[in-house]
């Protein structure tokens, strides 16, 4: 009889150790996949903003006298002349912000798309890409407001230099003239930034999904120069509005967004709102195409890096 109850006991500390045991692996198995979620966010928020310097500064380089040419036509009132000496004014100052800024939209929304697309229903798949355009797009905007201001005065000659500007602005107009025009930049590049985003991500899925393959470069840069030509011409009349707040100084020719557009159409007609469509299109579109191309490439580079030889890498099914 003790003999039995001696086993008995034997094996009822033997289930008590197992299933302390199954319990420790439980959480070591917790811990373990936190770990490996917070380096899977950390490797793709250093991804996107590796990726997204790079494609940013590249594409501001490349593409700069055209921006200048649209800042001109969009601030010159009525029948203004446009002048085309100093189209690289105000490059090295708008890289220093550029280059931050960037890295700082495609930092934000790649995690961001990832978290979302994986929370969404595969058919809302577009609301995930928009509303992780406009985070990246408002977690960015602390930067690119600023340097956008400095650019814009310098591409309309009011400033010899970037320091300069920083320095004067300050001086005449308080920090805040840094920002002035916030409203309305966030008025355009959030929808800008969601649309732009939302309708590359849409064709590439479906164009993969069409070609059963990963894209080239060539068709990166295709549908990315597509997505940024037509989100440009959408949101054209919201960048003569931004512009012309961004440019105006202590001025204060325009009291807001609304005081902007009523007097715009005033005084020079709807069509001045749609100033420098031209320019901004093409400038865009070629953006795009330059943007999305070395943006795709960089973070193949990088992810090639950070994935082990042994491992097979990722099918076009699991990157949708």
């Amino acid at each position: 009889m003790h003999a039995k109850s001696s086993q008995k006991d034997s094996a009822d500390a033997l289930v008590c150790n197992m299933r302390s045991s199954q319990k420790e692996s439980d959480k070591i198995a917790s811990v373990i996949a936190g770990e490996s979620k917070q380096t899977d966010f950390l490797r793709v928020f250093y991804e996107g903003v590796i990726a997204g310097g790079v494609a940013g500064v590249i594409v501001e380089t490349a593409l700069y006298p055209i921006d200048t040419i649209k800042t001109r036509l969009q601030a010159a009132h009525g029948g203004g002349k446009i002048i085309l000496k100093g189209l690289y004014s105000g490059l090295a100052g708008n890289i220093a912000g550029v280059l931050p800024a960037s890295a700082i939209f495609v930092g934000v929304y790649e995690p961001t798309k990832q978290k979302l697309l994986k929370s969404f229903p595969e058919n809302l798949s577009a609301l995930a890409h928009l509303t992780a355009g406009a985070i990246g797009g408002a977690a960015s905007s602390l930067v690119r407001v600023p340097t956008e201001v400095v650019k814009q005065r310098m591409q309309t000659g009011q400033f010899a230099s970037a320091p300069d500007a920083v320095r004067l602005i300050v001086a005449k107009e308080g920090f805040k003239g840094l920002y002035v025009g916030y409203g309305s930049f966030l008025l355009r590049d959030l929808p800008f930034d969601a649309m732009q985003f939302c309708i590359y991500e849409q064709l590439r899925i479906g164009y993969r999904l069409a070609a059963r393959r990963e894209l080239n470069d060539p068709e990166n840069a295709i549908i990315g120069a597509f997505a940024g030509a037509i989100t440009g011409a959408v949101t054209t009349p919201l960048d003569v509005i931004k512009t012309r707040l961004m440019v105006q100084g202590s001025a204060n020719q325009y009291n807001g967004i609304c005081d902007c557009v009523r007097t715009i159409v005033k005084e020079e007609g709807t069509r001045a709102l749609l100033k420098g469509i031209g320019p901004r299109v093409l400038w865009i579109g070629l953006g795009g195409s330059i943007f999305f191309g070395v943006l795709e490439r960089t973070k193949q580079i990088l992810a090639q890096r950070n994935t082990p030889s042994s491992q097979n890498p990722t099918s076009f099914k699991d990157q949708l």
